[in-house]
């Protein structure tokens, strides 16, 4: 764990730094069973909080569980019913937004004092979506991010987010947003962000791979912000038996405690110092305490969106109204369009 910088005789170009502690939890989920999840979570929560955390981030699809190695019977033309049935339970682990599972979230922020982003599958009818809840530290619900672009075969199962969750709250801990996983590498999502002002860049994932960690050192210091990267650490004895499950393990012994998911949470300045981790050895909370003043330190030579920016040259417009696919025009302006003359 970083500590906190020593104290220093103020000189006359000296100002005092803001400290944030922040811990992101490297943990599995408990899969089909959102209840014990949860109640997991509070665990760490409270872990965190009492080594004074401020802020607490966890990993991608914590609650509901990232389906690694899962494949619902689906290839090209082809359906099965173990597959369906396979999807109805991973539904029935997703959770509503805002719900009940929501307010025992907030719930734990304002009993620990901390603000919390929350990786989960977010069900919407009977849609999925990769989802990044945002906690106040008074307990109150900020909102969500929808990953706008899932990976691979994970868009056969989620649906995609729009403009409307790409949300920066400015926080008294400061401009705190997420990116989820392989949305990281995508430059003019990250560029929104940036727009935003962001200062505490939160990155839940399910890339544990080593590269990984050089895309999280480019973002620190491309947005000159914090970048807490948050990924589950799992074994294979986390997941439920199933005869259709395709695992890539990490390491060659395939045993019930062969690694599946092997983390590398880490804490990154703006400056591009690690500050803490990665870890790929175990669950667990890695923190860092995170001194603000870095952020101004790294954008007196960069910042990406403003003096080393050419808006006369390059400019991104962002959509972030909501779209949905049905909607239904209420009978007061049908009856306003109907009282209307109309062209012969």
């Amino acid at each position: 764990m970083a500590t906190a910088p020593k104290a220093t005789t103020p000189g006359p170009c000296d100002f005092p730094s803001t400290i944030v502690r922040a811990t992101i939890v490297q943990a599995s989920t408990v899969y089909n069973d959102t209840p014990k999840t949860i109640e997991k979570a509070g665990e760490f929560i409270a872990q965190a909080a009492a080594d004074g955390a401020q802020l607490v981030v966890f990993p991608e699809a914590y609650i509901g569980g990232y389906p690694r190695g899962y494949r619902f019977g689906i290839g090209v033309g082809v359906h099965n019913e173990a597959g369906r049935d396979c999807f109805r339970k991973y539904h029935a682990s997703a959770i509503v937004v805002p719900g009940p599972e929501v307010d025992k979230l907030a719930e734990m922020a304002r009993k620990n004092k901390v603000y919390l982003v929350m990786g989960a599958m977010e069900k919407d009818g009977y849609t999925l979506y990769c989802t990044a809840l945002f906690f106040s530290s008074e307990g109150r619900f900020l909102g969500k991010h929808r990953k706008v672009m899932p990976t691979s075969l994970e868009r056969c199962i989620w649906g995609y987010g729009d403009g409307s969750t790409i949300p920066v709250y400015d926080t008294p801990l400061g401009k705190l947003g997420a990116a989820i996983c392989w949305e990281n590498r995508m430059p003019l999502y990250r560029t929104s962000l940036y727009g935003q002002g962001i200062e505490l860049y939160c990155a839940p994932t399910a890339d544990g791979s080593k590269e990984w960690q050089s895309s999280m050192m480019h973002i620190a210091i491309e947005g000159g912000c914090f970048v807490m990267s948050a990924c589950q650490f799992c074994v294979r004895k986390d997941f439920p038996d199933h005869a259709d499950y395709l695992f890539t393990d990490w390491y060659p012994e395939q045993h019930e405690e062969a690694i599946v998911s092997q983390g590398g949470s880490v804490i990154i300045s703006p400056l591009g110092k690690i500050l803490a981790g990665p870890n790929f050895e175990s669950e667990g909370l890695i923190t860092a305490d995170l001194d603000l003043g870095d952020i101004a330190r790294a954008k007196l030579y960069f910042d990406v969106v403003g003096h080393y920016s050419r808006p006369d040259i390059f400019n991104l417009r962002v959509n972030d109204n909501q779209n949905k696919p049905v909607t239904f025009v209420s009978k007061s302006v049908k009856a306003e369009d109907d009282s209307e003359p109309q062209n012969k």
